[in-house]
């Protein structure tokens, strides 16, 4: 199965990697519901990536003793996603915005994020406990299926945080998914 592009030609495939997957509302799986997922990688054999709006309020500091009074210690963590649970992945980010890049480095050690801070100390690091995976065609289904808005990236990654984020993100993709943001977990309070 390809996935089209908005206006693209038939038999053009969509490349997804470094885009936003955004949980739609009707998606009531509690492993990902309201979560917006930083897509690192897609390909024929599967997809990667980590939910970027659920911080833990936990510091690596906190996480893992060793790192307490080093310059790591105060980076925040997340919950990446259901796989991988007892692992950590260190990510560096910055958005650039003279030319409105995103960069972007997933899964550094410890020495490489400190070679990208003393480079360039403008990169936000971020921890995510676990990430979120899919096998060959799954995503795509579920994109298919509508459990998923595919959304560009987003300075609100930053500025924003937990179910925040997810509703605006998902307002910015038009009117529809904005009335579908704001609709209340309880109906009958609507």
């Amino acid at each position: 199965m390809r996935l089209i592009p908005d206006g693209g030609q038939k038999g053009e495939e969509r490349h997804l990697a470094g885009s936003l997957l955004v949980a739609h509302p009707s998606l009531l799986d509690p492993q990902f519901k309201r979560a917006v997922v930083l897509l690192t990688a897609h390909s024929d054999e599967g997809s990667l990536g980590v939910i970027v709006n659920r911080p833990l309020y936990q510091t690596l500091g906190q996480y893992d003793s060793e790192l307490v009074g080093s310059e790591f210690a105060d980076v925040p963590l997340y919950e990446g996603g259901p796989v991988g649970s007892d692992q950590m992945v260190l990510v560096a980010w910055k958005w650039a915005s003279e030319d409105g890049t995103f960069k972007l480095y997933f899964g550094i050690d410890e020495e490489k994020a400190r070679q990208i801070l003393q480079d360039d100390p403008e990169f936000e690091l971020r921890g995510f406990i676990g990430h979120s995976g899919w096998g060959e065609g799954q995503l795509e289904g579920e994109i298919e299926t509508s459990s998923w808005v595919v959304s560009p990236l987003n300075p609100d990654l930053e500025e924003k945080e937990g179910v925040t984020a997810w509703r605006s993100i998902l307002s910015q993709i038009g009117p529809e998914m904005r009335l579908l943001a704001e609709e209340p977990d309880d109906l009958s309070v609507n």
